[in-house]
């Protein structure tokens, strides 16, 4: 059974410390950092607005939008908000724009599941991992809508694509070397390069907006298929630089689905954001 309580936490990644901004009865995730004090979270569907100042949430209108799952990506300039959300129809993930202070979504990838993860710093790309003829790859897509492109295409899952603050690289997480660690490769899917060698199941890695950092989420190796990233779990929260090189433990916690799987930075790339987790009532 999963958890019931969350707590939304930020840390100072050079100072380690943690600062619990509230706790939750109900499952929060993947909160993003937005320029002027807030953290977007999921929960239950819907989207929330926090304010770090008051410490109070307020729902975002998504319109007919109300499954959003936690892959949801601020645009370059904070104006907009890409949503992954799993359609009526079929139930399958689909990637939907809209303003981040509400409004109508419109729709990005007529196919699905697609899991959206990164937005070009130019706001013309969105980058997502999708499902095509049951293989899990990276893609890419014009931000209004158009054909998507497929920039992997190697047996195993490749997920959480997301752009280097100059655009140049997409950092992505992929099982191709065995267990899942965090690759990089040129924005056009060229040259990709494994960036950790680890004892351990890497995802979600996001880049600093200054561009010198990445964090990522780990698993401990044992306690879940390289493929999967399943909540209630002993994590860690690493850090790395983004040239390459040792990483070194942010934070030890009980999470993993739903803590950072989408960049949580802050603006001045001082401290993250990321969500724990209760411990299920049945452990």
């Amino acid at each position: 059974m999963r958890s019931t309580t969350s707590s939304l936490e930020i840390m100072d990644v050079d100072t380690g410390e943690r600062t619990t901004l509230a706790a939750f009865d109900r499952v929060i995730e993947a909160p993003n950092w937005t320029r002027d004090g807030k953290l977007v979270y999921n929960s239950a569907g819907g989207l929330f607005s926090f304010d770090l100042e008051t410490r109070l949430s307020a729902r975002i209108d998504t319109g007919f939008a109300s499954a959003c799952n936690n892959d949801h990506v601020l645009s370059p300039d904070h104006r907009s908000i890409a949503i992954s959300h799993h359609t009526a129809e079929d139930g399958r993930s689909r990637i939907y724009v809209l303003p981040l202070a509400g409004g109508y979504p419109t729709l990005v990838t007529p196919l699905g599941p697609s899991y959206l993860h990164g937005w070009s710093p130019d706001g013309r790309t969105l980058a997502y991992c999708a499902e095509r003829n049951g293989q899990y790859d990276i893609y890419t897509i014009p931000a209004v809508g158009g054909v998507e492109t497929q920039l992997t295409d190697l047996p195993g899952l490749d997920d959480g694509p997301e752009y280097s603050p100059d655009g140049k690289h997409i950092w992505f997480n992929s099982t191709r070397s065995g267990l899942m660690q965090v690759w990089r490769m040129n924005a056009d899917g060229s040259e990709p390069t494994r960036m950790t060698y680890e004892d351990s199941n890497n995802w979600f890695p996001h880049a600093s907006p200054d561009g010198e950092r990445v964090v990522y989420l780990a698993y401990r190796t044992g306690d879940v298929a390289p493929g999967d990233h399943p909540p209630d779990k002993d994590v860690e929260l690493r850090i790395m630089p983004s040239a390459g090189g040792p990483s070194r433990t942010l934070a030890k916690l009980f999470g993993g689905q739903g803590t950072i799987n989408v960049n949580s930075w802050s603006p001045d790339s001082k401290r993250i954001a990321f969500v724990s987790y209760g411990m299920p009532s049945n452990s």
